[in-house]
């Protein structure tokens, strides 16, 4: 079929499909009054926490670095329950951590518990009767943001095409707010990758519990999301409640070789709550996050609001940056503000992942080209090793690393002058500049954030990454005293395919 004729068959194809989509294009909720809130165990214990000293700062916070901390706190905020569960994640899979999560949250609706579960719509993979089902209990709500109208196969996904300047915006959000008292925000979804649990891959990734008054500003996001206009129930998506809760039952607690049994039931779980809580950290925190809908759909070109905080908070810098990013990209504005910091005596540091460490070779194509723009404007830059031994130090098991597993880099942090440091969903790239919500706890408390940035600093070092610079203009790479001219560990046929799609006009999709 010559070229223009499968186009014109494409675009027909679209409009058609657009006609035939059943979804409507918003959803109009009933907004009732804010729900107020009587006491309960959880909001009593992190009452007898409070600082004695305003100085200390009004939220506690602990940050969550390995994935059985990840999965044990959130474990314990569910069965510690009393009220409310909101969660808002971009993806969450029928895994072993998926589902044993998914029966937590059965469990505490049958005892009464309200939850509400709000899900990006790209990575349903057709789990709509789950959903269905889930959604059917008298406690349980679920509602997806912004879906795809048609939603199967090939015509999904011509369906985007359709309407690409809107269904190209995902939400990106991670919050797990229990009864409005305890938070978990930050870079993990829900799966075992995220968890050290998998067998496939694992990601070194970061997030943070939180207590105190922002927590209000979480539950007040979460909200806004569960309230907007591309809010849809579960229920308009066409799915049938075919599976029967009772069977979910079945699934077991994930086990980790070398760490202690998961918490279950009300009083284990609140015996480690308290525990953990001498362990935060008062701090000043904000926490920001995008619209739901943005004012102009079709205006890809003005960050969001994430992107200026962050942008307001690097040229407040007078010393060092400090970036961790699982996706690296900048335009041509970007590298202009990184050319003006570092020529005024900023450094700026980034780790992110190598070829081999990522996940997706599209995403690191779009890092690729523009690697050498990065490092001509003064950024150091630092790819992560998948044999890196931060791996075992996580996980506790080799079998869970490489060579066995694939190990690659999914956490977003930063950290401005060792005195405020950012957590979130926001990867330093384009799609998180311009097209997806996104959000960030921002704290700012000097401890923490030296704690943060000597992490980081750790993980750059020679034994988990590789040093990039320039020689005679092109890009090498360097550990202790080896040094590559291409991307160590690769293939030529995967550096070829990198190379290829960066001569497409996608890195902004990325």
């Amino acid at each position: 079929m010559p070229l223009l004729q499968r186009i014109s068959t494409t675009i027909f194809l679209v409009t058609i499909l657009n006609g035939c989509a059943s979804l409507s294009e918003e959803v109009k909720h009933q907004v009732g009054p804010p729900v107020s809130r009587s006491t309960s165990t959880l909001s009593s214990l992190t009452d007898t926490y409070r600082p004695q000293s305003p100085k200390q700062g009004s939220s506690a916070v602990v940050l969550q670095e390995s994935g059985w901390d990840a999965l044990a706190q959130r474990l314990a905020l569910i069965e510690t329950a009393e009220q409310s569960i909101d969660i808002q994640y971009y993806i969450w899979n029928s895994d072993a951590s998926g589902k044993y999560l998914a029966t937590r949250l059965i469990a505490a609706a049958n005892r009464g518990v309200k939850v509400r579960v709000m899900l990006d719509d790209i990575n349903l993979n057709e789990r709509e009767d789950l959903l269905t089902a889930l959604d059917s209990h008298p406690f349980i709500e679920i509602r997806v943001f912004n879906p795809i109208p048609t939603r199967r196969g090939v015509a999904k996904w011509l369906n985007v095409l359709g309407d690409f300047s809107r269904l190209n915006r995902r939400m990106h959000n991670k919050s797990f707010t229990v009864d409005g008292a305890m938070s978990v925000v930050g870079g993990r979804n829900i799966g075992d990758e995220y968890f050290d649990l998998s067998d496939d891959i694992n990601f070194r990734d970061r997030d943070v519990l939180v207590m105190g008054p922002v927590v209000n500003d979480i539950q007040t996001s979460f909200v806004d999301y569960w309230d907007s206009r591309w809010s849809y129930p579960v229920s308009m998506l066409g799915g049938e409640a075919t599976i029967e809760l009772a069977d979910l039952d079945k699934v077991y607690a994930p086990r980790y070789k070398h760490y202690p049994v998961l918490p279950e039931g009300k009083e284990v779980a609140y015996r480690f709550l308290q525990e953990l809580m001498s362990e935060m950290t008062w701090v000043n925190a904000r926490y920001v996050a995008d619209q739901p809908v943005p004012d102009d759909v079709d205006n890809t070109d003005a960050p969001k609001k994430t992107a200026r905080v962050l942008s307001d908070l690097a040229l407040q810098s007078e010393q060092e940056i400090i970036v961790e990013s699982a996706y690296l990209v900048f335009d041509d504005r970007q590298l202009a503000g990184l050319e003006d910091l570092t020529s005024e005596g900023v450094v700026v540091k980034a780790l992110t992942n190598s070829m081999v460490s990522n996940d997706l070779i599209t995403n690191h194509s779009g890092y690729a080209g523009r690697r050498q723009d990065m490092l001509e404007n003064g950024m150091q830059l630092f790819e992560l090793k998948p044999d890196t031994k931060l791996c075992e130090e996580s996980t506790r098991d080799a079998s869970k690393c490489a060579p066995i597993t694939p190990y690659g880099l999914h956490s977003k942090s930063v950290v401005f002058d060792r005195q405020v440091a950012g957590v979130g969903s926001f990867n330093f790239n384009l799609r998180s500049t311009y097209l997806n919500t996104e959000s960030i706890l921002v704290i700012d408390n000097q401890s923490i954030a030296d704690s943060l940035a000597v992490d980081i600093e750790a993980a750059m070092e020679d034994e988990n990454s590789w040093r990039l610079n320039l020689e005679e203009g092109n890009v090498r790479w360097y550990s202790g005293s080896e040094s590559w001219d291409n991307e160590p560990d690769t293939g030529q046929w995967e550096r070829i395919k990198s190379r290829l799609l960066q001569l497409f006009p996608i890195e902004k999709y990325l």
